[in-house]
């Protein structure tokens, strides 16, 4: 049995346009001179609204709300983001033989709202949001705590779409895969040397159960 981990935007949610559409709205709620692109997510050191905001120019005083504007229209928003093709199938296969927990710097509302909508609130046993109080790797950390998750002995995968996921995974010394579909480009990723590389959903399958 392995400790899968994922992370939430961008690896099994499809929030990129959600992103950009809500960046821009709360910007120019907030008199934000700023066009909010898919760079501004593309080429973040951290992955987090905080850093979104920072990226979007918004000042440092106005950081927290903005965060709080853009998770508030996730919480709003009439239907949870789609799930990545592939990924409903395989969040089930992966649950029969193993452990599955969400890490994420979206909120864990917004996170169960999404797993009830794609009918897998049973499969995934624990959402650490940016509720939560901690980094990425602490709460890696308490994940393996909780399901007594041994790294040496143990396989724990912590799967993410950006730089910073792979390097919370180093942090907590657990195996990175970096997966190709979601915020960040391939090449920003390898600057983060991950374990393994997916393209597809499917190969998740391939490299876990090796």
């Amino acid at each position: 049995m392995a400790l899968i981990i994922f992370d939430f935007d961008g690896v099994l949610a499809d929030t990129l346009n959600d992103l950009i559409q809500f960046g821009q709205e709360v910007c120019d709620e907030l008199g934000i001179k700023h066009a909010v692109k898919k760079e501004d997510l593309s080429n973040l050191e951290i992955m987090s609204f905080t850093s979104f905001g920072r990226a979007c120019e918004v000042p440092e005083h106005l950081v927290d709300e903005f965060v709080q504007r853009c998770l508030k229209r996730f919480a709003e928003k009439k239907s949870p983001p789609a799930i990545f093709r592939g990924l409903s199938t395989i969040v089930r296969d992966f649950a029969t033989n193993n452990t599955l927990a969400i890490i994420t710097t979206n909120s864990s509302q917004n996170v169960h709202a999404f797993l009830v909508e794609h009918r897998l609130s049973e499969y995934i046993h624990a959402v650490y949001g940016v509720d939560i109080p901690g980094s990425k790797a602490q709460k890696i950390a308490m994940a393996q705590n909780r399901f007594s998750a041994d790294p040496k002995r143990e396989s724990v995968f912590m799967i993410g779409d950006s730089l910073s996921d792979i390097r919370a995974a180093k942090e907590a010394s657990v195996t990175s895969i970096a997966v190709t579909w979601g915020h960040q480009g391939l090449e920003y990723l390898l600057s983060g040397d991950p374990d393994c590389v997916v393209n597809s959903p499917h190969d998740l399958i391939e490299i876990i159960e090796k």
